[in-house]
């Protein structure tokens, strides 16, 4: 999807908004981009397409470089963990895999922790990319505490020397409290265990829903201290403006996305590269 199909002078203003709206950049986003196209028309700083690509793509850039940076932290001594959280079917259990298969092919240890204790169904396709891949893996009992399955991975992770420690949680509804509760009960262990962790809070969400995600991002946020997206299914139907949204509303940088559905389709997010696919 490219947001400026032919050339945008003062008359079409409202219709780029709509463009970008539809692009699913979300309306705060949208906006921003609408009024600094106008600005630059009144002041003479573009008066076509091309140009105005150009302060559309500055704009865009202005918001990436300011707040949290899109690059995945690592602790610097002892395993690094990263929860990942996210509702169901957004990809989650494949974005884990994805993850651990990338890490271990830069020679790091890995370990995954099944702490979505009440779906047997999970666990067992986590394990299985577990064994794909060459992660550890850990799990507890059906229906355990899932806190008590993080607090077991992390004091294995110190045991065998691991890297990094992928916590896998329930695909939580977003609306339901307690289940909110039961991950903000998962971080505060995490972080009582190890100094700093959780080194990332990463959400795993579905780049072909639109603002819906951003949404999602708003619910998880009251429980959980968001440090990045995951974003999935990047490479089907999805418009791809709900990166800006994230950014724009919530401060939440985008950090992974997923391009495939082979192991090897996770790719760091690049502002330029997305740029050129979404504006031109």
């Amino acid at each position: 999807m490219r947001v400026l199909a032919a050339g945008v002078d003062t008359k079409s203003l409202e219709d780029l908004e709509a463009k970008l709206l539809a692009a699913d950049f979300g309306v705060p986003a949208s906006l921003r981009l609408t009024d600094r196209a106008e600005e630059a028309l009144r002041r003479g700083i573009a008066s076509g397409k091309e140009e105005l690509i150009d302060v559309l793509r500055s704009e865009i850039i202005q918001m990436f470089d300011s707040g949290p940076d899109s690059e995945l932290v690592e602790a610097e001594a002892g395993p690094t963990v990263y929860l990942i959280v996210g509702v169901n079917g957004v990809g989650k259990t494949t974005s884990i895999a994805k993850l651990a298969s990338h890490l271990i092919e830069e020679g790091r240890r890995v370990m995954i922790a099944a702490a979505d204790t009440f779906r047997a169904g999970a666990v067992e396709q986590l394990h299985m990319w577990a064994e794909r891949t060459g992660a550890d893996f850990i799990r507890g009992q059906e229906r355990s505490d899932p806190a008590a399955v993080a607090f077991d991975a992390l004091e294995a992770a110190a045991a065998r020397q691991i890297d990094f420690v992928l916590i896998d949680t329930a695909g939580r509804l977003h609306t339901n409290s307690d289940l909110m509760e039961e991950l903000a009960k998962i971080e505060r262990v995490v972080s009582r265990k190890i100094q700093d962790a959780p080194h990332e809070t990463l959400m795993v969400l579905d780049a072909t829903v639109g603002q819906n995600a951003v949404r999602q991002v708003e619910a998880f946020s009251k429980a959980l201290g968001i440090t990045g997206i995951i974003l999935s299914k990047m490479d089907s139907s999805a418009k791809g403006g709900i990166v800006v949204a994230l950014k724009e509303e919530h401060r939440v940088p985008v950090k992974l996305i997923g391009v495939g559905e082979r192991l090897e389709d996770l790719e760091a997010f690049d502002v330029t590269q997305f740029l050129d696919a979404v504006v031109g």
